[in-house]
């Protein structure tokens, strides 16, 4: 029996703990807006479209921390049937291998099982994110010029997360009762690397038929 989505994804199963906006920032009150958006029932096509007035970085970066907690999420639901034994390679399926590389303990591509891999990943991002030279939160602090390269690299290296889930772990997650949320999560993603061309499309190949699938 399908588990409720309460139970799916509930903050007990999240891979990281959540990264939350301080409230009263623009930051903040940018978050909601996309929340009640998504709420809404509006086409996710609309929803990613950038507000009139609003700064492109602040609503990438609003967007970059949410698709890390979502998909953190989405991992904690099957990270218990990735093991080493089941995944002894971070992939998505026989055409698709990921290697591991950070220039600082990983200087060169490394084979990884996938665990290692996302928890590596999860970390990295992590990082990232709470430094404040790249996600500044203070009033008045400009993000670096190299902001969306950062975040471009992010949002590729998220998007591995959905591949090696879609391809090894949607049995799992459509015995939840859980593929609709993540189709969802998905699409929601893809609209807003497309609406902003933030990753190159011929990264996304290992989901191309499902993109097309639940996209067009």
């Amino acid at each position: 029996m399908a588990l409720c989505l309460g139970q799916v994804f509930s903050k007990d199963r999240t891979f990281r703990p959540r990264k939350r906006f301080e409230p009263g920032t623009q930051r903040f009150e940018l978050y909601k807006k996309a929340q009640a958006s998504l709420k809404s029932g509006l086409d996710l096509r609309k929803v990613v479209q950038l507000p009139e007035g609003e700064n492109i970085n602040d609503w990438i970066a609003v967007h970059v921390v949410d698709f890390f907690n979502r998909i953190n999420l989405i991992y904690g639901t099957v990270s218990e049937y990735c093991t080493e034994r089941t995944c002894p390679i971070m992939s998505g399926g026989l055409r698709y291998e990921y290697r591991w590389q950070d220039g600082d303990d990983y200087k060169k591509p490394t084979k990884l099982p996938a665990l290692k891999y996302m928890n590596l990943l999860m970390d990295w991002i992590e990082s990232l994110i709470n430094n404040e030279d790249i996600f500044p939160t203070r009033v008045g602090v400009p993000f670096p010029k190299n902001f969306q390269q950062v975040c471009k690299k992010i949002l590729s290296r998220l998007f591995r997360v959905f591949v090696h889930v879609y391809i090894h772990h949607f049995d799992s997650i459509c015995s939840m009762g859980a593929e609709a949320h993540i189709n969802t999560c998905y699409k929601h993603y893809y609209y807003f690397i497309s609406e902003f061309n933030l990753i190159d499309h011929s990264e996304l190949e290992p989901l191309k038929e499902m993109t097309e699938k639940i996209c067009n």
